[in-house]
């Protein structure tokens, strides 16, 4: 690889490290191509990108970006986890499939805060955006729905209370 290509993948890489979400970084050491294949394929499903990447390139391309806050840890075998949307199903398929393969995870970073890999398995155990979504929405319906219970709880006693007073009075 000549110079101009890599001064060319640096410019991207920077471009991509500048406009992501998240970045998780693992070592993906032991994995065979049809495990790296899987694995690249389940990251696209959930919207991000899987990429290999030399140490010497990628310390180049975090310069000035969150990622840098991961220079540490560029040793070794490094491949990035990136997304530009929700986190979440990202690092949910990254933590999967390192249960069942020889992928390391690292460390990462979220919206220029440095995840240890403790945080990204709990941010992988979390339900997605929509799930989230749709368990707060439950919740806000569900008072204003009891209200209607309490308030309507109110009047039916009011109305059996009337209609006793009435079936008391004329049996008298």
């Amino acid at each position: 690889m000549d110079r101009s290509q890599k001064n060319q993948i640096v410019a991207e890489l920077a471009t991509r490290l500048k406009e992501v979400e998240v970045v998780i970084l693992t070592d993906f050491k032991g994995l065979d191509v049809t495990k790296m294949s899987d694995l690249r394929r389940q990251v696209r499903e959930v919207g991000g990108e899987y990429r290999v990447v030399k140490n010497t390139l990628l310390k180049l391309a975090a310069k000035g970006t969150d990622t840098e806050k991961l220079y540490d840890l560029f040793v070794g075998n490094n491949a990035l986890g990136t997304t530009a949307g929700d986190p979440v199903p990202l690092a949910k398929a990254l933590v999967d499939f390192a249960k069942n393969n020889e992928l390391a995870i690292k460390g990462g970073v979220l919206s220029g805060k440095t995840l240890d890999i403790d945080q990204i398995s709990r941010m992988g155990d979390l339900p997605s955006r929509e799930v989230l979504l749709g368990m707060m929405l439950g919740a806000m319906n569900a008072v204003p729905t009891n209200l209607v219970r309490v308030f309507n709880g109110i009047i039916s006693n009011f109305v059996y209370a009337l209609a006793a007073i009435r079936d008391q009075k004329e049996q008298v």
